[in-house]
Parts: C-alpha cells; structure tokens; sequence
C-alpha cells in the first residue's frame, strides 16, 4: 500500500514537471490588433526568426500557429515556454470585408469561412493555455464586446493574462484609456512593431509566470 501511494505521488510530481516543460503562452486579442507582428517580434529577439506572415488584411491567420522552446531570460531570471499565435477574435465575419481589399467573391467567401473556423479554434485552446497576453489595439477603444468577452473567458478558466496595448508609438494611442478600462488588470503599453518597451512585457511576463 505504500508503494502504491509512494508511486501516485512521483506520478505527480512527474505530471507537474512534464506540464512545467510544455508550458503554453497564447497571444488572443482582436482581429490586426498586433499578435502576430509581436509573435514575429518575440521569435526575432529570442529565437532569429520570424512566427508567421502579418497583414493589415483581417484574418491573415487563420490556424493556430506554435513555436516551441522560446526562452526569455532577463535579469537573470529566464522562462522556456511555446508561444501559440492564435486567429483573430471576431463576433462577426462577413465575405465583403474581404471583397474590400480585392479579393474575388469566391475567395473572399472561402477566407470566411475559414476565419470562422479559426476563430472557434481560438476558444477551444483556451483550455490549454498556462498563460495568455490579451493583445489589444491602444489606438481603439478597448471597452469592445471582443475584448471583453475575451477576458470573461480568461477570468472564468482562471487563466493568468497581462493586457498588452499595443501600438504605442502612434500619436493616436491613448494607453491610459485602456489602463483605466481595465483597471483590475495588469497592463503593459507597448508598440510590437518598433519594439518600443518590449523589455517590460518580458518582465510582466517573468513575474506573472
């Protein structure tokens, strides 16, 4: 019997350390908000390379993109973790917004239907997230049933999340309208495309882990 019990506890402690090992990090927000541009930007810094292809048409990704064993290290602190860049949430995905930027009718039709898929992927790997930064456009207003139903979930599953306002190095970024919007909430202004103060989304991100 007590070997038994001895068993289930390294049992355990080997299921913890395998989960330490394969810890997830997801990028969620709003379609163009940024994620993948910051994916892009956080493999660069520290893995060389790119994630994905970013563009202002919406919904450019439209599958779960991963990278594996990306490792920050600050201060000599360091975290090893899988980035996931997830498709854009959206409440609602018409074909014409797609017709806007000169797509065909069927094309458009068929990006749609794919963005839809995405976007229920997107949810259904919130459960397998350890943490999640909810990128946000700080250009926008930020009180949007997207952002919101976003962190209803993330709050719901117990998921730990910083809100990241990106787009911080246009004149039209208003970071304290997001900050007093969710005032509950850990956030962190940042442009993912300059880099402009990524260094404190890399220490928010140490400390929340």
């Amino acid at each position: 019997m007590a070997f038994k019990g001895l068993k289930k506890l390294l049992d355990r402690i080997s299921s913890l350390f395998k989960k330490k090992g394969e810890l997830k990090i997801g990028l969620y927000g709003p379609v163009n908000s940024g994620k993948t541009t910051l994916a892009n930007k956080i493999c660069k810094d520290w893995l060389g390379e790119d994630m994905g292809k970013a563009s202002i048409v919406p919904h450019e990704t439209r599958e779960i993109q991963t990278k594996e064993n990306v490792k920050i290290e600050r201060d000599g602190k360091s975290l090893t973790f899988n980035l996931v860049d997830t498709p854009g949430i959206a409440t609602r995905i018409d074909f014409e917004d797609f017709v806007k930027f000169g797509m065909g009718k069927k094309k458009a039709k068929s990006r749609a239907k794919e963005a839809t898929k995405g976007v229920i992927e997107s949810i259904k790997w919130l459960d397998n997230m350890d943490m999640v930064l909810v990128v946000v456009d700080s250009t926008r207003d930020p009180l949007t049933q997207v952002n919101l139903t976003i962190l209803g979930n993330l709050d719901a599953r117990g998921v730990p999340f910083l809100i990241v306002a990106n787009k911080a190095d246009l004149k039209q970024s208003q970071l304290k309208r997001v900050e007093e919007a969710f005032q509950n909430y850990r956030t962190v202004g940042i442009s993912a495309r300059t880099g402009h103060r990524l260094e404190n989304l890399y220490d928010a991100v140490l400390e929340t882990v």
